[in-house]
């Protein structure tokens, strides 16, 4: 079966940087719902479009195509002593953003000065990186799996 919309697609995928370093891979598959459902980035979706099991392909993603830029906004300073006395860079807090009430998970990125630097922007943004993928298994989608917009069972989705 060739992936096309409404099939869902599962892939193993390793994702580098402009200097071919390994980011990020897959240790289990990964599927989802093809066809704009925003379960991957809209260029690879496209770059996997009409392939079939055991074909791959590898897309160079631009920072507006992958994790977008950085958002000087969900960039903050706090004060240390709102965080644990074990705060060390690294450590991921969750926090309200006080505009959309969303939930928001800022990375700690600096600490000097009573201070703490927070982001929560994603760790790859204003980042170009380079998606490489495999397909390893395609299939209809269930009615279910539609009307929910993603894929469930073994490699997707869960409720």
């Amino acid at each position: 079966m060739q992936i096309a919309k409404n099939t869902i697609v599962t892939i193993h995928y390793e994702m580098f940087d402009v200097d071919n370093n390994l980011l990020d891979k897959t240790e289990e598959p990964i599927s989802y719902l093809h066809g704009g459902y925003d379960g991957i980035f809209p260029l690879v979706e496209e770059a996997l479009e009409g392939k079939n099991v055991g074909e791959a392909v590898d897309v160079k993603l631009t920072s507006d195509d992958a994790f977008g830029d950085p958002e000087e906004e969900l960039i903050r300073v706090e004060d240390l002593e709102v965080f644990p006395a074990d705060v060390e860079v690294g450590m991921v807090f969750e926090a309200d953003d006080p505009e959309t009430g969303e939930l928001l998970l800022f990375r700690v990125t600096d600490i000097a000065d009573g201070k703490a630097v927070v982001d929560a922007n994603h760790p790859l943004a204003g980042q170009s990186i380079r998606f490489s993928a495999k397909v390893v298994e395609v299939r209809a989608a269930s009615a279910d799996e539609v009307s929910h917009g993603h894929a469930h069972g073994e490699h997707g989705h869960h409720h």
